[in-house]
């Protein structure tokens, strides 16, 4: 999938409070990401990145993912304009989770391709209720039938 190399995983300790970047990546090739606003701490997205995406995240500042659907490299914005500036990078104790803090950008400042700031813009209205219904939570900011160009 990639021909990009971090560091090996070494003990447990080195990977849990070393100072040594040793990403895990699942059998699939891919570590789980999420996306958070450098400026509200609200969650914006969760994808996945290979170790190519994680690379040129890193080497250009620009939030990179790998997606499933289409089986191939996205960065974030090259098509809706909205590009994400990584302005912080974190990982979790065993370092099989990224967390990128990131400045949103471009004319509708949104992260979800469904038009809204958040991917996360819906929640369940009532925890209670079995009928598991959702409630919006936010506005659309852009029509993605204006914004996307059908492939």
């Amino acid at each position: 999938m990639s021909n990009y190399v971090f560091p090996a995983r070494t003990t447990t300790a080195e990977i849990e409070l070393g100072t040594t970047l040793q990403p895990k990546f699942g059998a699939d090739g891919l570590i789980p990401c999420i996306t958070q606003d450098v400026h509200t701490g609200d969650v914006l997205m969760f994808a996945f990145m290979n170790a190519e995406a994680l690379a040129h995240t890193l080497k250009t500042k620009k939030a990179t993912y790998w997606s499933r659907s289409r089986n191939k490299l996205w960065v974030k914005g090259e098509e809706s304009g909205n590009v994400q500036h990584v302005k912080e990078f974190r990982t979790d104790c065993d370092q099989d989770v990224l967390l990128i803090k990131v400045e949103q950008t471009g004319a509708a400042n949104a992260s979800c391709h469904n038009g809204y700031k958040s991917c996360f813009y819906r929640r369940l209205a009532d925890l209670d209720d079995p009928s598991l219904k959702l409630q919006f939570t936010a506005e659309r900011l852009f029509d993605p039938a204006t914004v996307y160009k059908k492939k």
